[in-house]
């Protein structure tokens, strides 16, 4: 029996990240209602560029939070800027000299160039741009703030407080070296019966957290601590004073708690045995008295030719990068279009082509209401946000490979770009209707394209290549040369002469149907043009090349 066709609307990964969401947001509340507000939270340390494979944190949030709010639900997408965060290392292409800083909070180390008021401002900066542009909006929440302000105190207090219970949960993952993701849940010692402590104070003296704890009081909440690099002794009093911070694992479920938290993602090392998301399942309930948000994994976003991405090595594209190149919709398709449990690179090669003409095929379909399907789902949530609306694409879309064959023999001119896709029948009144697509394939041309794949127009006539032309070769060029128009204002005029020249060589009319003579004859006719031209054997389409060169340098460069 066939099976009977799926009626519904189409659903993706989206759609079944908010259904979980929601249903664990109900488990939460006393009557199974939902709560007055949903919030998806995403975090992320601005320790260096915030790079392509951050960015699936935020966006990841970004499309569940879009789709609750879509259904009518009063949702939010709460991040946490965790720049209390230690410096750890001095990244590739920074001056040594901030070794200096190691240690001290993101937020009190300098920027180097002075342009930012601190390290961390300096990466928040570009990632906030680089959002607004993708239509993405959320509450910032900045962690030095909060652990200043002393909003967590109480929190901090409790995990103290608990603290042997927060290390028996610790020492159940500890059997195996090695378990989990990174963490710091060993750094701050503490001499006696504490081997280890939830909270970690910086130093009062040089605000480094490369301390050495010597004792805890439970009745004064008094700790003391030694610096290992000033060398300094001081006490600190967590119910008073906020100078420290819980160490991450304790940190995360901490502050579940205190922001309801119903929904955040996080890497794919966040979630096997003894890392930050397993181990603060464990902690959110005995602990805080909360329960641990809806999770889905995401894997890595790599860069073709690159291995996996650092922001402490440096130099690794960011979404401004990628913006630079992509359209905004587009760049938010390609995460948008793949679970997250789904590994994939960003390709600024030759592969960003077939990317903007897949993208465009993609809309075509979306016009049409009986194709919706899930690739077209991914385009609605691609294209547009609830409270943006639709974000920018050019009024007038020309294929993104025909600007950039274009910018690549017009010297990157945007006015001259601009005459020459409306003479090959694009018609648009300013250039600004070719926006931001125009100037994207311009950057493109430019600064992606290898030297060797560039077109490069000759710019004197190939006078041996022509005194050498065979009898047919020579006669192709005479027939090309008495039809050409005067002006290259009608596309398909030139295009039918372009392609009919062998069609009259072989005796029949431009309109007729080439016969498999005359498509061997084309193939070697557009050989000859592109040689004659740009020295080459392929390029842009040629009635596309003969636009944007013109008919008078056309012909120079075809005459014997």
């Amino acid at each position: 029996m066939a099976r009977r066709k799926n009626t519904g609307p189409p659903t993706d990964w989206v759609t079944r990240t908010a259904d979980m969401a929601l249903r664990h947001a109900q488990s939460t509340t006393d009557d199974g209602e939902l709560p007055e507000l949903i919030t998806c939270a995403s975090g992320i340390s601005p320790s260096g560029p915030i790079h392509l494979g951050n960015l699936r944190e935020f966006l990841t949030v970004h499309f569940v939070a879009e789709e609750i709010r879509g259904r009518g639900i009063n949702v939010r997408h709460l991040h946490s800027w965790d720049d209390y965060d230690r410096f750890r290392k001095v990244p590739a292409g920074t001056d040594e000299s901030w070794s200096e800083h190691i240690g001290r909070p993101l937020s009190a180390v300098p920027d180097p160039t002075g342009e930012y008021d601190s390290w961390a401002e300096r990466f928040k900066a570009p990632l906030r741009a680089a959002l607004a542009e993708m239509g993405c909006e959320m509450v910032e929440v900045d962690q030095t703030a909060m652990y200043r302000s002393g909003a967590y105190r109480d929190q901090i207090l409790t995990a103290i407080r608990k603290r042997d219970e927060i290390e028996a949960v610790m020492a159940s993952y500890r059997t195996k070296k090695g378990n989990g993701d990174t963490d710091d849940d060993t750094e701050g010692s503490i001499a006696g019966s504490l081997a280890r402590f939830p909270y970690k104070p910086y130093c009062k003296g040089c605000g480094r957290d490369t301390v050495t704890l010597t004792a805890y009081d439970d009745e004064t909440t008094d700790l003391s601590y030694t610096c290992d690099t000033c060398g300094e002794a001081h006490v600190t009093n967590v119910a008073t004073e906020d100078e420290g911070k819980l160490v991450w694992k304790v940190d995360w479920p901490m502050r579940w708690t205190h922001e309801g938290v119903h929904f955040e993602p996080g890497g794919v090392d966040h979630a096997t045995p003894g890392s930050s998301y397993t181990v603060g399942k464990d902690l959110v309930g005995p602990i805080f008295g909360g329960s641990a948000p809806s999770f889905v994994a995401y894997s890595f976003v790599g860069v073709a030719g690159m291995p996996k991405m650092s922001s402490s090595k440096g130099g690794v594209p960011t979404a401004s990068d990628a913006l630079r190149i992509l359209e905004a919709p587009i760049l938010r398709w390609l995460y948008v279009r793949r679970q997250p449990k789904q590994a994939f690179n960003v390709d600024f090669g030759a592969e960003v082509l077939r990317l903007y003409d897949e993208w465009d095929a993609l809309g075509r379909k979306a016009t049409d209401p009986d194709k919706r399907d899930a690739a077209v789902l991914a385009w609605e949530r691609a294209a547009s946000t609830g409270s943006a609306g639709r974000l920018r694409t050019p009024e007038v879309v020309v294929p993104f490979r025909m600007l950039s064959s274009v910018a690549d023999v017009t010297a990157e001119s945007a006015d001259l770009i601009s005459a020459t896709i409306r003479q090959v029948g694009h018609a648009h009144s300013s250039v600004e209707e070719l926006e931001p697509r125009l100037t994207k394939a311009m950057t493109w041309t430019n600064e992606y394209v290898a030297p060797e794949d560039r077109t490069t127009v000759r710019e004197t006539p190939a006078t041996d290549q022509l005194a050498a032309l065979s009898d047919q070769e020579g006669e192709w060029l005479r027939l090309l040369l008495l039809s050409l128009p005067a002006d290259f204002d009608d596309s398909e005029a030139l295009t039918s002469v372009i392609y009919g020249v062998p069609k009259v060589a072989r005796g029949l009319a431009l309109e007729d149907k080439p016969t498999e003579e005359v498509k061997a004859d084309q193939k070697e006719f557009f050989k000859l043009l592109y040689g004659l031209l740009v020295d080459a054997e392929r390029g842009p389409r040629l009635p596309t090349l003969f636009a944007a060169l013109g008919p008078d340098r056309i012909r120079t460069l075809l005459t014997r």
